[in-house]
């Protein structure tokens, strides 16, 4: 009989190391309604009982300074096998400093960690720790951006479908009308007739404009169309529920900082499919509790970006529809990590081998988009 470890039932966090690191793209990008050059990380690393945990979001630099400024010190010292905890005293620590947007980025930044942590004193795959549902999540290509070529739109939809074995696929719209046609035509012809289609407006449509495009959308076989127009616009997005085509779903939340702004489109009735960010909503603690909302409403739930994450995360959310595996997102996990997921058959499966998220931070290729380290070294 194989011998079974003792728990730790207590391990104090003894260090918090906090990072950001900038990226540059290959090219400049662009959707609907913004336009960027680079990806910045934000990384938090924890220690406790001789182990490391790692936790991340995407935002700008300043989250990694609303960490050090105000959470490092509640972090100190707590209890690694109790991330809700020091989730809800990281919550009552920002009060008056904000916590939508980069309060809502920095705690989920460390709840990651923690989580993380949790999992490898534990010794079990972050999947296993955590009330698994699914074994594996079903995921899609994501990318398509508004300043691609059509050639360069093909290449990357015809390596997503035919290569990669991904059974849907999603593109930018929104920042040239008149070029939109041409591009939905053009990735059309890469993928196929048998292929998902999915747009992503990023807001960038009035009302009218987006029921018009709805229909539109329609005639290419597009089914999901999200943030059609802005996320703050609840009837706007009910309006399209309401009214686009059959079998196009109407998608936003991820920039739902709460579960109260999750509980607002719910309630409004404004999507058909629910977003929601692991690495802005409030990090693993808050994220499954958006897995009730999303059941006691009868929506499902699309995990927005940060796959290697992610993939985790969803593997315990019944409601789980699928998770968007990110072009940017995709390309700086694999620089700074070792222990990325590769696709298979257009799933994500986490290794369950590997203790924790299985990454650890790639330190010496890294280094060179550092920009920021609470260790003096940025």
């Amino acid at each position: 009989m194989a011998t079974v470890a003792t728990p730790r039932v207590e391990a104090a966090v003894e260090t918090v190391r906090v990072s950001a690191y900038d990226v540059p793209m290959e090219e400049t990008e662009s959707d609907g309604t913004l336009e960027w050059g680079s990806t910045t990380m934000i990384l938090v690393e924890v220690e406790a009982g001789g182990e490391r945990g790692l936790g991340y979001t995407y935002g700008d630099v300043s989250v990694a300074h609303l960490i050090e400024s105000k959470l490092v010190a509640e972090i100190e010292g707590a209890d690694a096998l109790s991330p809700p905890a020091a989730w809800a005293r990281m919550q009552a620590k920002i009060r008056n400093a904000g916590r939508p947007g980069v309060g809502a980025m920095a705690i989920s930044c460390v709840d990651i960690a923690l989580w993380d942590l949790k999992a490898k004193l534990l010794g079990l795959a972050l999947a296993d720790l955590l009330p698994r549902f699914h074994t594996a999540v079903p995921a899609y290509g994501s990318g398509g951006f508004t300043s691609y070529s059509n050639d360069r739109l093909r290449e990357q939809f015809d390596t997503w479908v035919h290569e990669m074995g991904f059974p849907r696929v999603k593109m930018k719209v929104g920042r040239d009308f008149s070029a939109d046609p041409g591009r939905l035509t053009a990735a059309r012809e890469a993928i196929g007739d048998g292929v998902e289609l999915m747009v992503d407006g990023n807001g960038a449509y009035q009302r009218k404009e987006a029921l018009f495009w709805a229909e539109r959308f329609s005639a290419f076989g597009v089914t999901y169309f999200e943030e059609p127009v802005s996320s703050e616009d609840l009837e706007g997005l009910r309006l399209l529920r309401d009214r686009a085509p059959a079998g196009m779903s109407i998608a936003a939340g991820e920039y739902s900082w709460d579960l109260f702004y999750s509980r607002g489109l719910l309630t409004a009735g404004a999507v058909d499919i629910l977003q929601a960010d692991v690495t802005r909503v409030g990090g693993i603690t808050n994220f499954l509790r958006v897995d009730g909302l999303a059941k006691a409403h009868q929506v499902v739930i699309s995990a927005h970006c940060a796959p290697a994450v992610s993939a985790h995360a969803c593997c315990a959310l019944e409601t789980l529809e699928h998770l968007e595996y990110f072009h940017d997102h995709v390309e700086v996990e694999k620089l700074l990590f070792d222990g990325t997921l590769k696709p298979d058959g257009g799933r994500l499966v986490p290794d369950r081998s590997r203790p924790g998220l299985g990454l650890e931070l790639k330190r010496d290729d890294a280094a060179r988009y550092l920009v920021h380290d609470s260790e003096g070294n940025g």
